[in-house]
């Protein structure tokens, strides 16, 4: 294997560079994140005087692009790739009115009859208040509806109660339509989708679903593959639920051996992460077992970055301490906070506030401010995340006490 320098120095510890990056629950194709990278990726290295281009990819494989950077005048390649599974989330959101009605149903009686959605209050609100919404906005769908419903009702009643009954049984019509006009508009609405979203995660109880694993275990495959190869660093980066994805296969790349000695430097970088909401779960015994291994091995670097602006993390809680796991010698995650309010300009942050699903996304974009957190110089820089953070402590506003009522761990 060919030797690069690998000690951190002033010239930066990577020159090649493997870039695996793991959506959240997104049915959306992967080219949406080649053009977010490329865009974003411009409007940075033009706010911080670097240069950085993309090309398309060289290899097989998954969906992804060539990226060349000069940071700091050292030039850097880096080969971007989507771990994809949207293909499983399509097909795990129905289009039927009544079954989501039936998710909404099934996935609020998991949080509440546990407890779960009670603990995860004491973390943050706002990613509880966007659990919420989607019930909150179904019913509303739903009132309206029977609303329609009743006024035809209403209406039929002064021809008497033959025709207050035939007015019930028309008003079913507009009342469908109201269900479907509702629907329609998800795309602006997001009730639908994020009902969705966390109907999947509340299904087995926390445990992943069969054809998710099949999945995860695909892509520690691809992961083990770039690690036995001539790179200077392999990052994986999960972003949202993509963030216990993620933790889960590289447990098990680690556990099985396929994380060399003598190979690249493994990086872990978790944005937005939303672990809570499954680890509390009962049935997470998978997810805790590996938050519990991950976070005491000296294979890898997490970095775990969330901001508080953010209303759909689970912003500066320590996934592995909340979830009531964290061992001994518990080593990761480092958790940061990305300080939107201050890596963002009054102007831009008056602009994005109260663009929530926008601002989740936020950790992909470019800073007209930034600080210390640059997704296109930790994807694309000359240092690898250990040599970027080293040293750098933790927020002291994080949490980092154990909430979860469910602590137990697969065997």
């Amino acid at each position: 294997m060919a030797q690069h320098d690998r000690d951190q120095s002033r010239d930066g510890d990577v020159r090649t560079r493997r870039v695996f990056y793991i959506p959240g629950y997104d049915p959306i194709h992967p080219r949406r994140y080649r053009e977010l990278y490329r865009k974003e990726g411009a409007a940075q290295a033009e706010l911080s005087g670097y240069e950085i281009g993309l090309k398309p990819k060289r290899t097989g494989g998954p969906y992804g692009w060539h990226v060349e950077a000069t940071i700091d005048g050292i030039p850097v390649a880096a080969d971007v790739e989507v771990l994809v599974w949207s293909d499983i989330v399509r097909d795990s959101m129905s289009n039927s009115i009544p079954a989501t009605y039936g998710q909404l149903v099934r996935t609020a009686w998991e949080y509440i009859a546990t407890g779960a959605l009670f603990r995860l209050m004491r973390l943050r609100k706002g990613p509880v208040i966007a659990a919420l919404y989607p019930i909150g906005a179904l019913l509303v769908q739903a009132l309206v509806a029977l609303m329609a419903v009743w006024l035809c009702g209403w209406a039929g009643s002064f021809a008497g109660p033959w025709g207050a009954l035939a007015g019930t049984i028309v008003g079913l019509v507009p009342g469908v339509m109201v269900l479907r006009w509702f629907r329609s508009k998800d795309g602006k609405l997001f009730a639908y989708y994020l009902m969705h979203d966390y109907a999947y995660s509340a299904r087995y109880r926390g445990a992943n679903p069969p054809e998710l694993e099949a999945r995860m275990a695909e892509f520690a495959k691809i992961i083990a593959a770039a690690l036995a190869e001539d790179h200077d660093e392999v990052l994986v980066v999960g972003h949202s639920s993509g963030a216990h994805l993620a933790v889960s296969i590289l447990a098990d790349l680690i556990r099985s051996g396929r994380v060399p000695a003598n190979g690249p430097k493994l990086g872990f970088l978790s944005l937005g992460q939303v672990v809570p909401m499954v680890s509390f779960l009962p049935g997470a015994d998978r997810l805790r077992a590996d938050l519990h291994y991950l976070s005491a091995r000296d294979e890898l670097t997490w970095v775990d970055v969330t901001a508080p602006g953010d209303g759909c993390a689970f912003a500066l809680c320590d996934p592995v301490s909340v979830s009531g796991v964290a061992p001994e010698g518990k080593r990761w995650p480092l958790v940061f906070s990305a300080q939107f309010t201050r890596s963002l300009s009054p102007e831009r942050w008056k602009e994005l506030r109260w663009k929530f699903f926008r601002l989740h996304f936020q950790y992909l974009c470019a800073f007209d401010r930034p600080l210390d957190y640059d997704y296109f110089q930790i994807t694309a820089g000359p240092l690898s995340l250990a040599a970027r953070y080293a040293g750098r402590p933790p927020s002291a506003s994080r949490i980092d006490r154990a909430v979860s009522k469910y602590t137990s761990m697969a065997a």
